[in-house]
């Protein structure tokens, strides 16, 4: 069974991971989530912006095609 952390982790690719990569270790020391935590709340933010992007294009896409 998949750790809850990697769900999350999979929302970071390319520069994203880099980002979460400098983010976490300064978040993590300030509250009291670790690294690995941080990456994660990172990883799955950029992947509910991916689907809003994505379920917003697609609703245009239907209104276009309606009017």
């Amino acid at each position: 069974m998949p750790k809850t952390e990697q769900f999350g982790h999979a929302g970071l690719t390319g520069w994203r991971t880099t980002l979460a990569d400098r983010v976490a270790p300064p978040v993590a020391g300030k509250t009291p989530a670790s690294e690995d935590q941080v990456r994660a709340v990172i990883g799955a933010a950029f992947f509910l912006l991916s689907v809003y992007y994505v379920a917003t294009s697609i609703a245009r896409m239907a209104k276009a095609a309606r009017d």
